[in-house]
């Protein structure tokens, strides 16, 4: 794979692809800034989806946005074995959030200005560069900025193509956030799960020694929060989220708590959700039995929130393997990793797939003070244009 690289490396084609990515650097930033400053909570991404199709359209891509709000922007005529190069619209941040982008010299400030902005405005830059230099390509690429990415999105937009759609690409590629080293080929499976406890409640004095909704959460919390968990495979489970009662003086009749789960292998994603709601379970009998004879018990309801699959593209496959060799092509040592992205359904699903970042330095992810740097930006986007290229002259 290093000779495949070294050779496009040498393609006079792909060399005018890159003068162009340096050249449009400040249009590449403009983008970013200008798709950043868009407010795109999950679910609510159509005005940020809605200018990156204009983007596209503008760059004279055939582009259309799907039914769940995916847009969908092809160099080359769409059909399947097309390599899949894709980054979320969606962002954390709730409406009421300032998503302005501040410029401080070298640094843009943002909520969402590095995840996902920078992926998305990589999107615009590799479709630009490929059209600019006409790269020969033996396969399409399709670009997609997909909806529903983070948190409750639940990978909706990823999960749409390739469940609803039956995408069949021949690789897909998630762009995500900055960085120049990553090479995330280990999908993170998670479950998110909401447990709901509910009782009679009542006066916190007249009513006391009811069953108590908020005794059973922290008892179920502590005991989650005590759990003793591989680190081979790294496996984490953790509250991230709770809430109920009513006043001061009164016992809730609810409270629940969100539960995320996340494991490198899904075997034992699967055995830590059971012993997750082992212990709510536990935490309900262990409230009931201590309850005043004759009141009503405790009721336990539990909601998947979120179920993202795991899996992996074996190093030795051609995707991953020239995405390492072109990172180390352009000076940087691969770094190998599991990460939770858009890449998780193809990988799942046995289609090779890694994510890779768009370049520059960030920082305070998912915070209002979110920043990115232009260290190495145009450097970051040529790899994912080089690792397209490979995928999509390969048989």
């Amino acid at each position: 794979m290093d000779s495949i690289i070294a050779a496009l490396l040498a393609d006079p084609s792909l060399q005018a692809a890159r003068a162009r990515l340096e050249a449009e650097d400040e249009q590449t930033l403009a983008w970013q800034a200008e798709l950043s400053a868009i407010p795109a909570p999950t679910g609510q991404e159509e005005h940020r989806a809605a200018h990156v199709a204009e983007q596209f359209r503008a760059l004279g891509l055939e582009v259309r946005v799907d039914d769940a709000g995916n847009v969908q922007a092809w160099h080359g005529a769409p059909g399947p074995g097309a390599i899949m190069l894709a980054a979320h619209l969606d962002t954390v941040f709730g409406p009421e959030v300032d998503v302005r982008v501040n410029h401080r010299g070298r640094r843009l400030e943002g909520p969402g200005i590095s995840d996902n902005a920078r992926g998305l405005a990589a999107l615009l830059a590799v479709a630009d560069a490929l059209r600019d230099a006409r790269v020969a390509l033996e396969r399409p690429v399709a670009f997609v900025a997909t909806v529903g990415e983070e948190g409750a999105g639940d990978l909706r937009g990823v999960k749409h193509l390739f469940h609803v759609q039956r995408a069949s690409p021949a690789a897909f590629i998630a762009v995500d956030g900055a960085g120049m080293d990553r090479v995330a080929h280990r999908a993170l499976a998670s479950k998110r799960v909401r447990a709901t406890y509910r009782g009679p409640g009542g006066h916190s004095w007249a009513a006391f020694g009811v069953a108590n909704p908020a005794h059973a959460a922290g008892a179920a919390a502590g005991s989650v929060g005590a759990f003793d968990l591989p680190s081979r495979p790294q496996t984490t489970c953790a509250v991230v989220r709770l809430g109920g009662g009513t006043a001061l003086n009164s016992i809730p009749q609810e409270v629940w708590l969100d539960f995320d789960v996340r494991s490198e292998h899904p075997r034992t994603l699967r055995d830590t959700d059971a012993r997750l709601r082992e212990a709510l379970t536990h935490a309900l009998d262990a409230e009931n039995r201590r309850r005043v004879p004759g009141s009503m018990p405790l009721r336990l309801e539990l909601a998947t929130l979120g179920d993202r699959p795991g899996g992996t593209t074996p190093e030795e496959s051609p995707l991953v393997r020239a995405a390492v060799a072109a990172t180390r092509a352009l000076g940087r040592e691969p770094e190998l990793a599991a990460a939770s992205t858009d890449a998780n359904v193809p990988i799942a699903l046995g289609i090779p797939s890694v994510a890779l970042g768009a370049g520059g330095r960030a920082g305070e992810a998912h915070l209002p003070t979110e920043w990115f740097e232009n260290v190495d930006g145009p450097a970051g986007l040529f790899r994912a244009l080089l690792v397209t290229t490979a995928a999509a002259r390969s048989d």
